[in-house]
C-alpha cells in the first residue's frame, strides 16, 4: 500500500501550504529581528509571537518526514502535539497514524482561532480530518485533561513553554514515549527544555537529529524493577 503522503490530496496541500511558508515566514522572522535591533535586547516569546502573526512557521518537509517515519515505526497510538499552526505538522502526524496497522488518533493545539480554522480545513482537504482532535487555546489547559498513555509528544509552539509542556504530560507519557522537539538556532529560551532532557537523571535519552535547525529525539526510559 502507498504511503498517504504520496496520496495527491496530501501531495497538493503540502505543496500549497509550503510555498506559503516561503514566502511568510521570512518576513514574519525579518519583523522580529527588525525590532529587536531597533530596541537593542531580544524580546520575549510572547511578544515574538506577536509579530509573527498569521505567518506559518513550520517545520522543515524532511522534519516532517521524520515525524511520520517514527509515528509509523514505533506503532504509535495516541499522538499529541503542542503548536499546530495551519496544519503542515499535523498532516504527517495523521498520514502515519493513517498508515499504520494500529487505530490510533492525534490531539493537536492551537492558540490562534484563525490558525485553527485553517488547519481543520487543511487536514479536511488532505482527508485525514477524522484522524485528528484540534483543540484551540492554551495548551497548559487544553492538554491537562488527558487520560490515554501518550506515545509520541511533537513539541512546535512557544519555544519558551517547551519544558512546561512537556512537565505537564510527563505522568501520561508511555512507556518509552518518543519526545521529538522541533528547535530554532541559539535560541536561549530552548535551554531550560534542552538541560532537562538531556541531564541523565530526567530519566530521559536524548540525541539532536541535524535537519533543519535541529530536531531534539528524546525516549523516555523505563523506570527500572525495585
Amino acid at each position: 500500500m502507498p504511503s498517504t503522503l504520496r496520496s495527491p490530496a496530501v501531495i497538493d496541500v503540502l505543496a500549497r501550504l509550503f510555498a506559503q511558508v516561503e514566502q511568510q515566514d521570512p518576513l514574519a522572522k525579518q519583523r522580529v529581528q527588525s525590532r529587536e535591533a531597533e530596541i537593542g535586547h531580544r524580546l520575549p516569546q510572547a511578544q515574538r509571537y506577536e509579530l509573527y502573526g498569521e505567518a506559518p512557521l513550520a517545520i522543515a518537509h524532511d522534519v516532517g518526514e521524520l515525524l511520520y517515519t517514527l509515528v509509523l515505526g514505533t506503532r504509535a497510538r495516541k499522538v499529541v502535539e503542542f503548536g499546530s499552526s495551519l496544519g503542515i505538522s499535523t498532516i504527517f502526524l495523521a498520514a502515519a497514524i493513517r498508515d499504520s496497522e494500529y487505530s490510533g488518533s492525534v490531539i493537536a493545539t492551537e492558540m490562534l482561532q484563525s490558525k485553527v480554522q485553517a488547519a481543520r480545513r487543511h487536514l479536511a482537504e488532505a482527508g485525514l480530518e477524522d484522524l485528528v482532535e484540534l483543540r484551540r487555546g492554551d495548551a497548559l489547559q487544553t492538554l491537562a485533561d488527558l487520560a490515554e498513555p501518550v506515545d509520541l509528544l511533537f513539541l512546535d509552539g512557544r519555544n519558551d513553554l517547551y519544558l512546561t509542556v512537556l512537565r505537564l504530560l510527563e505522568p501520561r507519557l508511555a512507556p518509552s514515549a518518543l519526545v521529538a522537539a522541533d528547535l530554532n538556532a541559539d535560541d536561549p529560551d530552548l535551554s531550560p527544555y534542552l538541560e532537562h532532557v538531556r541531564d541523565p537523571a530526567s530519566g530521559y535519552f536524548s540525541t539532536t537529529v541535524p535537519l533543519d535547525a535541529g530536531v531534539e529525539l528524546s525516549i523516555r526510559l523505563p523506570v527500572p524493577p525495585t
